[in-house]
């Protein structure tokens, strides 16, 4: 726990002045859409989000991306502040976040080639390689009318109570497009030199400030590091940044990457505060506040980041989404704060789902009124959780949390189920954090947790209510040969208790198949930004340079059943990393395969119409799994009130968002609570 006098000293939770706007703290809450922006009923549900995030101590909020017109929105019926008649949708967000104590600046997003629509626009008619629509040129009197539409939009912002707005400049949108000449061919005074391209962006903030007058913030968000071939130079960058302190903006705000880069920026194999870096170069380049950004999920990070002279103030999205409290809790119980383990599963895979964004380690989030924090139970009742997988723990917590007397039935030594697993994977060792969470959880909320003990109906005849989360077990291989001694499962392999050969071959290409080659090629001296071909230095163009990689351990050929693309039911914003991660490190993939036998060390298969034979030290056995809930029978048979969780009820499609979700579901589906 904190001191108070460390609380004091730290330059995180010091005050910081953006222009005439005061701030408590350095802590940004950066812009997430969330999808409520578009859903009926979604501005009030909006409203309860940032006020509970206000009431947790973030120094600044940052919406969602607002497009200032139509043809900007990322979608069909996108968000877009164009109007005087939305201003009072508006202000029920703006109003809950100021009686929270809270600021909040609105984001103004165009997404130019990025709109995901036929009505799209951008400085050229070149299509970008994540969107099906080619947009259609702005003309000159386009540009100088969308110029007019953001400042119309930030003065439409401060009639709706924002205290400032956030100018999207960065990840590939249509400012960055104006900027960079791959992107921006031009003939008129908006292309050609970069003294021209920047002009859209310098106008754009001059007509705001205009509008808006002197004591209304203006952050800028600009890409510092667009990781594209032919990208900004650090002397552009820099160029623009003093330009546009020039025009008045209070802020700058750091942006990594376009949103068509091959290469992470937020996964969670990205190392924490990875990118300050970048926003460490621009330091003492100009005077207003700047922002760094990307990978930051604990307020020690940021502290440190701040420590080191690497910017003025810290942006931390997602973590708010893994605990609306993470800065009051930071100074009081940092022990306690849910830590985002940066795994889009539940966030930014939902939105391009068109789902309510929201969290896999806290499912409330976006959904604050469906399961209230603060609710109880009328009727406190004995619980037993058997398992403590993460359903098992989220189920455990959330009803004693509810007022219940929780008691948790582990056979293993410590709970965690597979995520002791999960968390030895290269880029999921997060898992570690989840872990401390619920630890420390079950302990403050009084559950009585029993390692080693296996559970019978005896045991769980005193309980009013039993919930199962038993978890699955590997499905087995059943080709002929697969009990050779050759053939290992996944479990065993991650759990050290199984050696593997050089060449190996890993059967099913699922999340498990992949985890398991990626704990298999992973070398302990493997460097992110010399993989990723990352320009610390930022001499280059975009900031790339060429990859540099370790040889393999093994040799690894990954096996799928099904004929479509292996790994494509991997997550949609992260399942391209882990294909090209693989690729890299020279993994062989294998679709559409029949298997026959294996014998003396070799693996006969049917691929693509022909008969193949493949030699091989080690297989992996990686081919699904199946529900395990071995006290079902006998406590239906007794007549015993239960229910099934997570793994337990059904193995399709199982992950540990799920899990957590239907443990939080189980909690309130046993209680009446108020």
């Amino acid at each position: 726990m904190l001191t108070s006098d460390r609380t004091s000293a730290m330059q995180v939770f010091q005050p910081i002045q953006l222009g005439q706007l005061k701030l408590q703290n350095r802590i940004l809450m950066g812009s997430m859409h969330t999808g409520l922006e578009e859903a009926r009923g979604g501005f009030e549900a909006l409203a309860r989000f940032y006020a509970d995030r206000a009431k947790g101590g973030a120094g600044l909020i940052v919406t969602g991306g607002i497009s200032p017109n139509r043809r900007g929105v990322l979608k069909p019926g996108g968000a877009k502040l164009t109007s005087r008649r939305q201003i009072k949708s508006h202000q029920i967000i703006t109003k809950a976040v100021h009686e929270n104590g809270g600021k909040i600046c609105l984001q103004i997003l165009h997404g130019g080639r990025y709109s995901y629509h036929p009505f799209n626009v951008a400085p050229s008619n070149l299509k970008a390689a994540i969107n099906r629509f080619t947009p259609r040129s702005l003309s000159t009197r386009g540009v100088k009318k969308t110029i007019r539409q953001y400042a119309e939009c930030a003065a439409l912002a401060k009639e709706s109570g924002y205290d400032g707005i956030e100018i999207m400049g960065s990840e590939g949108y249509l400012i960055n497009q104006f900027l960079v000449s791959t992107t921006n061919k031009r003939t008129d005074v908006y292309g050609g030199t970069f003294e021209n391209r920047m002009q859209f962006p310098i106008e754009i903030v001059r007509h705001i400030r205009e509008q808006v007058g002197a004591d209304f913030a203006i952050i800028f968000r600009l890409s510092m590091l667009d990781l594209v071939e032919d990208g900004s130079s650090w002397g552009e960058i820099k160029k623009l940044a003093q330009a546009l302190e020039i025009e008045g903006v209070d802020a700058i705000n750091t942006g990594i990457g376009w949103h068509e880069a091959r290469i992470p920026t937020i996964a969670t194999l990205v190392p924490r505060g990875g990118f300050s870096f970048v926003t460490k170069k621009l330091m003492g380049s100009v005077k207003v506040p700047l922002i760094t950004t990307n990978r930051f999920n604990t307020i020690e990070a940021c502290e440190k980041a701040l420590q080191e002279g690497c910017a003025d103030m810290v942006s931390m999205a997602r973590p708010f989404l893994a605990d609306a409290e993470i800065v009051n809790k930071s100074k009081t119980e940092p022990e306690a704060v849910n830590t985002c383990i940066g795994c889009n599963q539940a966030c930014l895979d939902h939105i391009f789902e068109n789902k309510i964004a929201t969290c896999l380690v806290n499912p409330r989030a976006s959904h604050e009124g469906k399961w209230p924090l603060d609710a109880k139970a009328n009727t406190s009742k004995r619980v037993a959780i058997v398992g403590s997988g993460p359903a098992g723990l989220s189920a455990a917590l959330e009803s004693a949390r509810l007022g219940h007397d929780v008691s948790i039935f582990e056979a293993a030594s410590q709970i965690g189920g597979q995520f002791n697993m999960a968390k030895k994977i290269p880029g999921k060792e997060e898992f570690f954090e989840t872990l401390r969470y619920f630890e420390i959880m079950l302990q403050k909320y009084a559950v009585d947790v029993k390692l080693n003990t296996e559970a019978d109906a005896a045991k769980l005849s005193e309980f009013e209510h039993v919930i199962i989360a038993t978890g699955v077990k590997p499905r087995s291989w059943t080709i002929p040969g697969a009990n050779a001694s050759e053939v290992v499962n996944y479990i065993d392999v991650l759990r050290g208790d199984a050696k593997v050969g050089k060449r190996v071959a890993i059967i099913g290409a699922g999340g498990i198949g992949f985890d398991v080659a990626e704990f298999l090629i992973h070398h302990e001296t493997d460097n992110f930004f010399e993989e990723w071909g990352i320009d610390q230095s930022i001499t280059e163009r975009g900031g790339l340079r060429k990859p540099l990689r370790n040889a393999p351990r093994h040799q690894i050929h990954l096996f799928q059943r099904s004929e479509g693309k292996v790994g494509g039911k991997l997550g949609k914003t992260t399942g391209w990393i882990h294909r090209l991660q693989l690729k890299n490190k020279g993994v062989e993939t294998h679709r559409g395969v029949d298997y026959q036998f294996f014998k003396n060390g070799k693996l006969t298969f049917n691929e693509a119409g022909s008969q193949r034979e493949m030699a091989f030290d080690s297989v992996v056995v990686c081919a699904g799994q199946i529900p395990f809930a071995p006290l079902a029978e006998s406590l239906a048979d007794g007549g015993k009130t239960f229910q099934k969780i997570g793994g337990a009820l059904n193995a399709k499609k199982l992950d540990a968002q799920r899990a957590i979700r239907e443990g939080l579901e189980a909690a309130y589906s046993i209680s009446e609570w108020t």
